[in-house]
């Protein structure tokens, strides 16, 4: 398997400075990130790493569902992941750590009922090689068939 490569140029210090990530094997883009913007509500056109964390949560997870419901017997018609990625202060450390990740998925599936949505994505969850480099943080599942 390949290996994928991020780069980021920082200028100044963590308050004032800023950088830029590029997502340099895909060349899919450069993206502006900064410390107040990481902190603040709105990210005003800015990424962070939680963001990024994200991105890649959600789409291993996708992919990982659905290979998952395959081997279950159902045949996947879309799945629809999100993945919120929570930046807090670490009590035992000091500065900060990933508090929590909440990874939502509805999924319309033929040949699975709910339960056995719910047993494959909980599956998923357990075996993303993401959420596996993520083991540290605590990572919530809500799972459901769309209507």
């Amino acid at each position: 398997m390949p290996t994928r490569t991020a780069r980021t140029a920082w200028t100044g210090d963590l308050q004032t400075g800023s950088g830029q990530v590029e997502l340099s094997s895909s060349h899919v883009g450069t993206y502006d990130v900064s410390f107040p913007k990481r902190a603040a509500e709105n990210a005003g056109g800015t990424t962070s790493p939680e963001e990024l964390i994200a991105a890649a949560h959600s789409s291993c997870y996708a992919m990982q569902i659905s290979a998952l419901i395959g081997e279950a017997g159902g045949t996947p018609q879309s799945v629809d992941v999100t993945a919120d990625v929570e930046l807090g202060p670490d009590k035992d450390n000091g500065g900060f750590r990933l508090t929590g990740i909440k990874l939502t998925v509805r999924g319309e599936v033929d040949g699975l009922d709910e339960a056995g949505f719910v047993a494959v994505a909980q599956a998923a969850k357990e075996t993303c090689p993401v959420s596996k480099a993520l083991t540290g943080v605590e990572i919530t599942l809500d799972a459901a068939l769309k209507n």
